[in-house]
């Protein structure tokens, strides 16, 4: 195999990489380029993404690598999920991209409902409901901003933007798209069902791209960027867009007895199958079949991860005191065990404010022992995640009929030790963490099967396998 090199460019909620990634017979190895910080933007009582600046770390951390590496095999870009920004008849970008946090969906999933009955939604989209969704996004757009919805000519996710930006051809790709709430499980295109339910029209949408596949691309960097950053020609293939489809492609895993879990700011517990499933039963768990790679379903389950941790954090530095993560899990080891179980999925959780506070009220609310240390905040919020990966895996073991013998834990979530010997203690199953960069690796193993490097999925593991630094945590009684 010849080695190739290719640009992973990975959009977290918190951070993001434009990273060098080559693959050959030897594995997959990463040098990362550029880091750049990314996080909500408020401004007349909206939240947003800061686009512009987004897109100018991309050009930069692009323009360093063709610097020295001038034969560049391809560039793939990965984002969170549900996010869009709309153009207009020119292709301009009618505003910034709003963020899911805001509280703009508040109320919109009942009203959708109302429209078109849950058990209808399910069944055609096969998506776990939750506010944030493009689907609610949309509807509150259409409540509340009609005339730019009735001015846009073409939406496009986050990834899809950036690659459009570099090409200028319009298209969603698929991972990314099923995150919507709008594809057809079963099709994966549009339904136009819930598209008409509300009131947006199917035209709205480009044709779509399918990950790692030779003959579904975005189509090469044009001059006008591409002078600029020396990348002119170069192709921008499709690549599981949404990070979790990326991270699940390089779990380091072959057979069907194992689980993933995409960990950071959200937890991604969920299994591979070939199929969606659409069961009653999945429909009362409010679990999710999303796209993934090789045409694969990520059967999985949306936790609120870390997220707690970080805006904990956050009200803390506000406070003067500034603790980084790794004192934060040595004050949690410290303290006491089980003082309380949170609920998760309480909708004040989603939503950025004093995240000590909301879990302080919760607690009182139910009548349990209230943290009163960082410490004893971060092993409520680590033991109450814990409980909550062994109650889904119980779940999608029931929905498949699978018997569960590993959790592969990936991303940044991987290199939290307690975090992850909480999880084999809760789950019962042996864990397996890393790689951390698992989102830039799955990147690159669906550029490396687009160019024919690789010829399929299993392949791209088992190379991510040669150089994957994993850790085993074996479940103890506790």
């Amino acid at each position: 195999m010849i080695e190739q090199r290719y640009i992973s460019i990975d959009l977290g909620a918190e951070s993001g990489r434009v990273m060098l990634a080559r693959v050959g017979e030897n594995g997959i190895f990463l040098e990362e380029i550029q880091r750049f910080s990314n996080g909500p933007v408020a401004a007349a009582g909206t939240l947003y993404w800061d686009i512009l600046r987004l897109w100018q770390e991309i050009q930069t951390g692009i323009a360093k690598i063709t610097a020295e590496n001038p034969v560049i095999a391809g560039i793939g870009i990965d984002s969170w999920g549900v996010d869009f920004g709309l153009l207009d008849g020119r292709g301009q970008l009618l505003a910034n991209p709003v963020h899911y946090r805001d509280r703009r969906t508040e109320g919109m999933a009942e009203k959708f409902f109302a429209r078109m009955p849950r058990e209808n939604a399910f069944a055609r989209s096969g998506i776990q409901t939750m506010e944030l969704n493009t689907l609610f996004q949309l509807l509150a757009l259409r409540a509340q901003s009609p005339a730019m919805l009735d001015h846009a000519q073409r939406l496009l996710f986050i990834p899809d933007l950036i690659a459009y930006w570099l090409t200028g051809r319009a298209a969603n790709e698929y991972t990314i798209a099923s995150t919507s709430q709008m594809l057809d499980a079963q099709t994966r295109q549009w339904s136009t069902e819930i598209l008409a339910a509300i009131g947006v029209s199917p035209t709205l949408f480009p044709p779509m791209l399918f990950p790692g596949r030779p003959d579904s691309n975005f189509g090469p960097v044009q001059e006008g960027p591409g002078q600029a950053i020396k990348a002119t020609g170069v192709p921008v293939l499709a690549v599981g867009s949404h990070d979790t489809a990326s991270a699940v492609a390089a779990v380091p895993a072959s057979g069907d007895d194992w689980l993933f879990l995409s960990s950071g700011t959200w937890s991604l517990l969920g299994v591979e199958t070939a199929t969606p499933v659409l069961s009653t039963a999945a429909q009362r768990y409010n679990v999710t079949n999303e796209g993934g790679v090789g045409g694969r379903i990520r059967l999985l389950k949306n936790i609120p991860g870390l997220w707690l941790l970080q805006e904990c954090r956050r009200a803390w530095a506000g406070q003067g005191k500034d603790f980084d993560y790794k004192t934060l899990v040595q004050l949690a080891r410290e303290a006491p065990a089980h003082l309380a179980r949170l609920d998760l999925d309480d909708p004040a959780f989603l939503v950025p404010g004093n995240m000590p506070e909301k879990i302080a009220v919760q607690c009182l609310r139910g009548a349990r022992k209230v943290p009163e240390t960082p410490g004893q905040f971060a092993r409520v919020i680590l033991e109450s995640l814990a409980v909550r990966y062994a109650e889904v895996a119980a779940m999608l073991a029931e929905l498949t009929g699978r018997r569960f013998r590993t959790l592969h834990i990936v991303g940044g979530g991987s290199q939290n030790e307690l975090l992850c010997q909480m999880a084999a203690d809760a789950t019962g199953l042996t864990v397996l963490a890393g790689p951390v960069e698992a989102t830039a690796l799955g990147n690159a193993v669906a550029q490396a099967m687009a160019t024919g490097q690789i010829a399929s999925l299993d392949a791209g593991r088992r190379l991510v396998a040669k150089t994957a630094q994993v850790r085993t945590y074996q479940p103890r009684s506790t």
